[in-house]
């Protein structure tokens, strides 16, 4: 009956096939100008273009500010491998004093980390990283003026504090603020950072060495207070994170920030009810609603945030227990028992470490969106494996000859490389992506602790063991940890691409083990589901 009532030419071509010809005419029968609607579209899709090509700058522009603090920290664990011939030579320190000077910022950062996470949690995303800018750059001034090895290490140590509090919380916030489909990239950016401070470290002590060692590693540590002035600039420009804002009930606050980070302004209020549904629940079913307070359910978690600690605090480990510090603390060092002696050479070569460790962080940047966390952690755990391998290798059989020689720069451009490409970025990309909002900033700063500490017992270490057992046995064992990491992504990190932080969460809540394939699956019967409803309906 309403076929009728609409007219009866409608009914008669309804009942035609109609080839792809006749379906065109039929269109624009019912269309007053075809080319008047087309000009209605394309303003639209300029819009939503423009749109979207203004959403990401944004996005990008905060993920860059920052990332700035993790510069501060790339550039000490860079610079401070240079400097130490310098000191050592200025202030007569000893090589225990070395070791203590170079691993003591790694152990006393976990302090920074711990009391970021609170902090952050009190004060805001932002405003944490502006006071980790104001302490490191107190504790850089102090370490460029020290007259001794005792005045030094206090401004290291403020240094430490200041880098805990600044690599905790920059992957939060870019986390917290990134829209899903390139969460991944945008959260590597700290880690980019990190690349490009060894890297400008490295450099610095290539262009300064030809100074007075007086005055040459004074230089080079007091450069690193620059970054800090662009990280007060960045305060005064950056939003707070949308999901802090809603811990808070500032509501139409975190409204406003998602409008200017997500491409469809219709999203926005999907993805604040799933932000207000994640901070006024916990993270089990069947868990009570009232909260506990943070710290006492981290440490008595649920079954499923105990799988989200293992696998966040276990990634943050192998991340530095495979050595990496050690490669990049201690290159020179390390180069010198290859075959190296002239100091401007091994600080040349130092260069190119630094170069191929920040190339390859852009490599990560480009696929972890596009390929998955995983397969970057298989590739960069395997590799890191035989680099790992080859290093210990030429240390033991050919040290001392140029195959030595070229095979240790080889393999220790290698490993970085292999390590910027994988693990390097992605353990903090995993850590901010798997943790439940009201908990993810205290859970992410315990991660980064345990992170600290193994970076801080490997710099700490490193020259003690390798003239214990020799600097090829040292690189055998950290071998046989990166073959340890490698079955430790196998089975207990899940693959992250591509899901919001809410579903992420839901992973872990499943009281069976779960592999990749499942996990996938099983979100691709949900989403058809949830369409078949929404059609049904």
């Amino acid at each position: 009956m309403g076929v009728q009532e609409n007219g009866s030419g409608d009914m008669g071509l309804s009942s035609v096939p109609l080839g792809a010809k006749n379906k065109y005419r039929r269109m624009d029968s019912e269309l007053n100008d075809y080319s008047d609607d087309d000009l209605e579209v394309v303003p639209y899709k300029q819009t939503q273009q423009e749109r979207s090509s203004s959403t990401r700058k944004y996005v990008f522009a905060c993920a860059v500010f920052a990332s700035l603090n993790n510069v501060l920290l790339g550039y000490d664990v860079g610079v401070m491998s240079g400097a130490i011939i310098f000191i050592q030579e200025d202030l007569k320190i000893t090589e225990f004093q070395e070791e203590i000077l170079v691993g003591i910022l790694s152990v006393i950062s976990l302090l920074g980390s711990l009391g970021g996470g609170r902090a952050s949690d009190a004060l805001g995303r932002k405003w944490t990283m502006g006071i980790a800018a104001v302490v490191f750059q107190i504790g850089a001034l102090i370490m460029t003026l020290a007259p001794t090895f005792q005045i030094l290490m206090i401004g290291r140590l403020l240094a430490g504090i200041g880098i805990g509090f600044g690599v905790m919380i920059a992957p939060v916030y870019i986390a917290e603020i990134s829209p899903t489909i390139s969460r991944g990239s945008f959260t590597s950016f700290p880690e980019i950072f990190i690349n490009l401070g060894i890297l400008l470290g490295y450099v610095s002590n290539y262009a300064f060495s030809g100074f007075n060692a007086h005055i040459n590693w004074r230089i080079m540590l007091a450069v690193g207070i620059l970054p800090s002035v662009f990280i007060a600039f960045a305060l005064f420009i950056i939003p707070e994170s949308p999901r802090w804002l809603v811990m808070q009930n500032r509501i139409d606050e975190a409204r406003s920030v998602l409008l200017k980070t997500i491409d469809i302004e219709s999203e926005v209020e999907e993805r604040l009810s799933e932000i207000l549904k994640a901070a006024g629940t916990g993270i089990g079913a069947g868990e009570n609603p009232e909260e506990k307070a943070v710290w006492r359910e981290l440490l008595n978690p649920s079954p499923s945030l105990r799988r989200m600690l293992i696998t966040g605090f276990g990634i943050q480990c192998f991340q530095q227990i495979t050595g990496i510090d050690a490669t990049v603390y201690y290159s020179p060092e390390i180069l010198q028992t290859a075959g190296i002696e002239d100091k401007s050479r091994l600080l040349a070569a130092t260069v190119a470490v630094g170069v191929a460790k920040t190339l390859f962080i852009l490599v990560a940047i480009l696929l972890i969106d596009k390929v998955g966390r995983k397969p970057l952690l298989y590739v960069s755990t395997i590799g890191m494996t035989i680099c790992l391998c080859g290093l210990a290798i030429s240390l033991s059989l050919f040290k001392g000859t140029n195959l030595g020689v070229a095979l240790a720069i080889l393999s220790v451009c290698g490993n970085v490389s292999f390590f910027s490409i994988g693990i390097g970025p992605v353990c903090w990309v995993i850590t901010s992506e798997i943790f439940p909002l009201r908990l993810r900033a205290q859970a992410s700063a315990l991660g980064a602790v345990g992170n600290r500490v193994c970076s801080g017992v490997v710099a700490m270490s490193f020259l003690s063991v390798s003239r214990a057992i020799s600097m090829a046995g040292t690189f055998f064992i950290f071998t046989v940890i990166s073959v340890t990491s490698v079955g430790f992504v196998y089975k207990l990190v899940p693959e992250t691409k591509g899901k919001s932080l809410e579903q992420i969460e839901l992973l872990f809540q499943k009281d069976q083990n779960w592999n990749e394939e499942e996990i996938e699956l099983s979100d691709t019967q949900k989403l058809v589901q949830n369409k078949n409803e929404s059609a049904a309906v």
